[in-house]
């Protein structure tokens, strides 16, 4: 009931401010897209939102028989996705144009929130001649907005690429074709993890925000229709795992993380092919493989302990036609879990502890009738799981699980 008050108050907020609009045309306009997702899967998957938010199949499970718990295949129906965005323009401030977004969508927090509206994005942008200041929540700055797989389904080619979005305080500098971009961010939605589970406390007791630094060379050519892109980022962070040890002693033990990322574009008028490329200390919060562990206890007496992060590589490549009526496209993918680089001897904070690598494989079709959309897509993803976690992190002897799923968006755009 609290709920559907406020989503009937903030309806009516924003119907008032479109309808508010003055001769000079500020104001806020909608925008989204309403879409059904049908999915198969061949086996129970590691997943969020019902199977929603796919990120790889679920190990064996064998029964007291030997069979196979998680071999069990399922389907679903949803319509979560379904977003609302709202674009505002108003007059000029601090000599820049001003404008900002407002974006839902009905995702929920959690499985049991799912359907529940959630904001994605909430921000406001300054914009001068060279430079732009955006603070608000929006797609942390490894994700790059103009280079990510163009897929169906909502994973958006996670866990092979950065998927988070953060509150965070952006500058970006324009150099002709160069763009510098500086990123302050905290944590919201897409949370670290640590000895409580997931959480934002262990970046907040950080006090230091995550840092990011992005450069790029960007060149579009409308007339043409024809894009080049290349960039890259580094990406610093500090977590505080525990305030206090196990023995009662405060803590005020660290642990540090730096990622790298790299990307490509060539966009021709007939196809348009990217890559990207991550080494990612600490990853979880990107929805990636990843973490960090304990490397030793220090202090028996006191339980103070040193943490060390575990490294991943990733990359992908996606390849799709630019048709305006019909398009096909492919995303492959692969991750790899390099361990910690050094033995570790406590727990481990990890996702994926017990993978040694990952790939996949989607091929998709669209078909486009004015609004209306229709795609299918089939997703082939593997999990090399390991019977042997090593000292260091890394995983050995392992054996491939494979989950296929077949996918259908049915989209309307507004």
């Amino acid at each position: 009931m609290k709920r559907s008050v406020l989503l009937f108050m903030f309806s009516v907020l924003l119907t008032g401010m479109a309808a508010g609009q003055d001769n000079k045309g500020f104001g806020i306009k909608f925008s989204g897209f309403v879409k059904n997702d049908l999915f198969w899967d061949s086996r129970q998957t590691v997943s969020i939102r019902e199977g929603h938010f796919l990120l790889y199949p679920m190990n064996e499970k064998p029964d007291a028989e030997g069979n196979d718990i998680n071999a069990k295949s399922n389907f679903n129906m949803l319509s979560i996705q379904t977003r609302l965005t709202g674009t505002i323009t108003g007059p000029d401030a601090l000599g820049a144009k001003t404008s900002g977004v407002i974006e839902g969508a009905f995702f929920g927090h959690s499985d049991g929130d799912i359907n529940g509206f959630r904001l994605r994005h909430a921000f406001v942008r300054l914009n001068w001649a060279k430079t732009e200041l955006l603070v608000g929540q929006y797609w942390h700055p490894a994700f790059v907005t103009y280079c990510f797989p163009q897929v169906i389904s909502f994973n958006t080619g996670a866990p092979f690429t950065p998927f988070t979005r953060n509150p965070q305080v952006r500058v970006t500098q324009k150099l002709g074709q160069f763009n510098l971009m500086f990123t302050a961010l905290s944590q919201l939605d897409f949370m670290s993890t640590g000895p409580a589970g997931p959480g934002r406390q262990y970046l907040r007791n950080s006090v230091l925000p995550a840092l990011n630094l992005r450069f790029e060379y960007r060149n579009v050519n409308t007339a043409d229709d024809k894009e080049f892109l290349i960039g890259a980022s580094l990406n610093y962070k500090i977590l505080t795992p525990r305030l206090e040890t196990d023995s009662n002693y405060m803590a005020n033990e660290q642990v540090s993380s730096f990622s790298e990322t790299f990307y490509v574009k060539f966009k021709l008028p007939r196809f348009t092919v990217m890559l990207h490329g991550v080494y990612a200390q600490d990853a979880f919060n990107w929805t990636m493989l990843g973490g960090y562990a304990v490397e030793e206890i220090n202090d028996l007496l006191r339980d103070y302990r040193d943490y060390t992060p575990i490294s991943t590589a990733s990359g992908w490549i996606d390849i799709h036609s630019n048709g305006k009526k019909w398009q096909a496209g492919l995303l492959a993918g692969y991750s790899k879990n390099l361990g910690a680089g050094k033995d570790i001897s406590g727990p481990v904070y990890q996702r994926g502890a017990d993978i040694a690598y990952l790939y996949r494989f989607a091929p998709r079709f669209i078909y486009n009738a004015g609004k209306f959309r229709i795609a299918p897509e089939i997703e082939y993803t593997v999990a090399a799981y390991g019977k042997t976690i090593e000292t260091d992190g890394t995983v050995n002897d392992t054996r491939e699980i494979a989950n296929l799923r077949l996918l259908l968006g049915v989209y309307y755009f507004f």
